[in-house]
């Protein structure tokens, strides 16, 4: 079995840490996890790929081990941040695999250079109105009325209970789910400063919504080979927001899982092999 190595890059003074695994010759994948998550979402995933693909998963900034920054965080600071970290650690081309929180800083990065993304795989990772479910309506409330009651409403989606609720919703037998994940997230949720990092994210999810159109525009023009593999039983993320991809490119590959949100956690063997197939056409 391929080792994971774990390195931290220093990008302009901000240090990421991550994960990498596989031969530094094989083709790139970049992973991009979510919320409250970290690279080690993806921790069955790596060893399925890491014989054939260089596999390189981030912890975003303000998220796992990666730096802390300051308040007024927001989804263009995260794109930002890794844009040049692929920049730091050679990555030039590369397949991207996006989830939650990981699919507009991926889209982002795309739409900067489409010429460095040789694939997409979408995993729960939304670019369509549709797609977002009435679970956003707390979050919606924040959007349209910053206040400091609605803001400190948000804060019953930091807490324990619901970190293990987003893990274990829509899954069919719950003790698939490791207790690993959703400790370690709420482990880290508990860090000083993650708090308020993370309702300012909520605060700035609606930079994502703006963007869908110009996302979508990206995908019509430029076409990437495409695969959508969805829990579909997710509560945030519904199914037509994985069918819409489709509207865009044609070819587009969508395949549900019967599970949740973080679908890795019961199904990295039926997700790994769908993306070698993918990847390896």
């Amino acid at each position: 079995m391929t080792a994971i190595k774990y390195r931290t890059a220093d990008v302009d003074g901000f240090k990421i840490f991550y994960r990498e695994a596989g031969p530094t010759h094989g083709p790139k994948l970049l992973l991009l996890h979510g919320f409250p998550s970290a690279g080690h979402m993806f921790r069955d995933l790596i060893p399925r790929l890491a014989d054939r693909f260089h596999i390189v998963a981030p912890d975003l900034p303000g998220f796992g081990n990666s730096d802390m920054p300051g308040r007024g965080h927001s989804f263009e600071k995260i794109a930002d941040a890794i844009d040049r970290f692929t920049d730091v650690i050679g990555f030039d081309r590369f397949a991207v695999y996006v989830f939650d929180y990981g699919a507009p800083t991926g889209f982002r990065l795309a739409v900067k250079h489409p010429e460095r993304i040789a694939a997409i795989i979408s995993q729960n990772g939304n670019a369509y109105e549709e797609g977002l479910s009435e679970g956003w309506n707390p979050i919606r409330a924040y959007w349209q009325d910053g206040s400091q009651a609605n803001r400190e409403a948000l804060r019953a989606f930091l807490e324990p209970e619901a970190t293990i609720w987003q893990y274990t919703h829509g899954v069919p037998d719950p003790t698939l789910v490791s207790p690993d994940g959703y400790s370690l997230d709420n482990f880290y949720l508990n860090r000083s400063g993650a708090a308020d990092v993370q309702l300012d994210l909520f605060g700035d999810y609606k930079s994502n919504v703006a963007l869908y159109p110009t996302f979508q525009s990206y995908f019509r023009t430029h076409k990437p080979p495409f695969l959508a593999v969805w829990g579909k039983n997710d509560p945030f993320f519904l199914p037509p927001g994985a069918e819409a991809f489709k509207r865009d490119i044609p070819d587009a590959i969508v395949r549900f899982f019967d599970t949740g949100h973080f679908a890795l956690e019961t199904h990295a063997a039926e997700i790994a092999a769908a993306i070698r197939d993918f990847l390896l056409r």
